[in-house]
């Protein structure tokens, strides 16, 4: 069909992500890991805007450097957008412009934001009025994280990552993200981590098939405190991330130093989320690392998930 246009433009914003906790299991023989991770969207948006077009494009501004972001079909929104027109039997295309401000290839989900956003978008658009079901069903389809950028709030992913299951969070929790000037490959951060457990095998646990959140990550969640999230923040990517680019290292040691309840790089890094105890010493935090030269930004969470916004 050609579903009538609801309007001539449409905008989304969906947030980026920290996971506060991710194991990793064995590697599989399809090449992958199954995951439990703790997910927590957070104060870090990416926009999209998304106008009448007889074909499918898209271009990026923002605060960050975008030059090294497809703008070819083999871009995650292109692919989220084509998805939802396939799927709903839309005739047109659309032309996205997405405005960035979560890192690219810094573990936090930007990418998934982006196809998150862009479903909803689209859907607006076109008129398609795709169920919210169907939009999650597409979801996990584009990639593992893209679902949770849907829903936002604070969840447990199992599996690839993609299987959601809400988890009870009170409060806020204040965070102080330091930005790298590079990015990670997500798989050579997995490829890594597979050779230092083959290195050390002796020494440490064997990876499990399918691992499990630890309930002190659910119970510092649940009670909203910081000082007992802080102790069980833990992500198996971590020592394979500092094994790649060890200056993240240095970067963990000095937030800690200045006041950080714990910090932890996000996911598959180099993004180092590091939490606060409250918003003035989160502040705090923020106005010493820049004063080190860091890159920093101040967010909270959990954060809703994508969301239809009128300009």
């Amino acid at each position: 069909m050609t579903a009538p246009l609801a309007s001539t433009f449409a905008h989304a914003r969906a947030p980026g992500k920290i996971n506060v906790f991710l194991k990793v299991g064995e590697l599989m023989e399809d090449g992958y890991h199954d995951l439990a991770t703790a997910f927590q969207a957070v104060s870090l948006y990416e926009d999209v805007r998304a106008y009448p077009a007889p074909d499918f494009s898209v271009s990026f501004s923002g605060p960050i450097d975008t030059s090294s972001l497809s703008v070819d079909g083999s871009n995650l929104a292109i692919k989220a957008a084509r998805m939802l027109a396939r799927k709903s039997g839309y005739r047109g295309g659309v032309r996205l412009e997405i405005e960035k401000h979560v890192p690219i290839a810094g573990g936090m989900g930007g990418g998934s934001a982006d196809a998150a956003a862009t479903l909803l978008a689209c859907d607006a658009l076109w008129g398609t009025e795709v169920p919210r079901d169907d939009l999650l069903a597409m979801a996990g389809k584009l990639g593992a994280d893209v679902p949770f950028a849907l829903t936002g709030g604070t969840a447990i992913g199992t599996g690839k990552g993609d299987r959601l299951s809400p988890a009870l969070a009170k409060g806020s929790f204040s965070w102080v993200l330091a930005i790298a000037e590079f990015g990670m490959s997500t798989p050579d951060v997995y490829r890594a981590l597979d050779e230092h457990r083959e290195r050390h095998a002796q020494d440490i646990f064997p990876a499990v098939p399918q691992p499990t959140v630890d309930a002190e990550v659910l119970q510092a969640l649940r009670a909203g405190d910081p000082r007992q999230l802080a102790e069980a923040l833990h992500n198996d990517l971590q020592a394979a991330a500092l094994h790649l680019a060890p200056g993240l290292g240095t970067i963990l040691e000095l937030g800690e130093q200045m006041g950080a309840l714990a910090g932890i790089v996000s996911g598959s890094g180099p993004t180092v989320a590091f939490l606060a105890p409250d918003a003035d010493t989160a502040l705090e935090l923020q106005v010493s690392l820049s004063a080190s030269r860091l890159n920093v930004i101040r967010v909270t969470g959990p954060v809703h998930g994508a969301r239809l916004l009128h300009d």
